[in-house]
């Protein structure tokens, strides 16, 4: 369960709620250029574009669960169980493990039309990390600026859609959210007008009546189109991180609360952790379920011309700003 959006004022911003019932190990890391990734296809993975995201580190490879790379390129995976179909290698074709598509792209493309035109003719594989981490189940939204796409990897081969609306969620296939979203044409941020009867005089007895019918619940259809009305009715205060503020609003307003979703497992889905990445900015801001504080880390403050990642632990515990003296 997780939900991926785009945000554009002045400044374009990506990222995204991770909701799950665990700690994956993540840490804010920072890929500098030199760093060589180590490739299944043996391509050479150095001398490359920078990249920052959230990713487990696992035998010093950075597992990204979403980044960005320095040319504002931005990448995230989101569960997409039952539905992803990898595929065997094929020879004479481009294959990429699905653990390694995000650095993958991100390494060497400075926008999103020429890495989508690039993973239409690429084979997605079901290689493993390793024998104890099965790849996961996953689709990807991909975006920057000036456009966004929706890769997904089924039965049938690789689909890539163009993304109008800027969201990204789970289960079923993009096909169905775009149908999805046309069901909701008559909510409205404005305050309605009476289109039951016009002989009556029938008028709202209170603010927020125009979205009557917005769906509230945590399912993955409910979150898209939740998602889409609240980014594309945004709007920001002024000031340095105005923007930066509302996009986490924006992704609260989609947030799992622990003990609201319970796993076939008896855990509970909660958001991890929320994301907003400035990619023109090299900015990964980032705040969890149990710290609140938003941290950040900027990638252009680091020599991005090394070879060794730079990691970020997320703290553990809330941080509270106690306006007189703590008890």
């Amino acid at each position: 369960m997780c939900t991926c959006i785009t945000y554009q004022t002045d400044e374009f911003y990506f990222g995204r709620n991770l909701d799950l019932e665990y700690s994956f190990g993540e840490q804010i890391v920072i890929t500098p250029r030199n760093y060589r990734f180590p490739f299944e296809g043996n391509e050479d993975g150095q001398n490359h574009f920078a990249m920052i995201g959230m990713a487990n580190i696992t035998d010093h490879y950075p597992l990204y669960a979403e980044a960005a790379n320095e040319k504002g390129l931005c990448m995230a995976g989101l569960n997409f169980p039952e539905n992803a179909v990898y595929h065997e290698e094929t020879t004479g074709k481009e294959n990429i493990a699905s653990y390694e598509i995000i650095p993958w792209i991100l390494r060497r493309f400075s926008n999103a039309e020429d890495a989508a035109e690039y993973l239409r003719k690429v084979v997605v594989t079901g290689k493993a990390f390793a024998e104890t981490m099965p790849p996961a189940p996953l689709h990807w939204m991909l975006a920057d600026r000036k456009t966004c796409y929706v890769i997904e990897p089924m039965k049938d081969g690789l689909h890539i859609y163009q993304n109008p609306y800027g969201v990204l969620t789970n289960n079923p296939p993009f096909p169905f959210h775009m149908e999805n979203v046309k069901q909701y044409l008559n909510v409205t941020s404005e305050s309605p007008t009476n289109q039951f009867c016009k002989e009556l005089d029938l008028k709202p007895f209170g603010q927020g009546l125009g979205s009557f019918g917005l769906p509230g619940d945590f399912s993955p259809a409910s979150r898209f189109v939740k998602a889409v009305f609240l980014r594309w009715n945004s709007v920001s205060s002024k000031g340095k991180y105005g923007d930066v503020t509302q996009f986490f609003h924006i992704l609260d307003g989609v947030g799992m609360v622990r003990g609201s979703v319970r796993t076939e497992e008896g855990r509970n889905d909660i958001t991890t952790y929320s994301c907003c990445i400035s990619p023109e900015q090299g900015v990964y801001y980032c705040k969890t379920y149990e710290n609140y504080q938003i941290q950040a880390v900027d990638m252009f403050k680091e020599d991005l011309s090394g070879m060794e990642l730079i990691a970020y632990q997320m703290p553990e515990n809330q941080s509270i700003c106690w306006r007189n003296k703590e008890t």
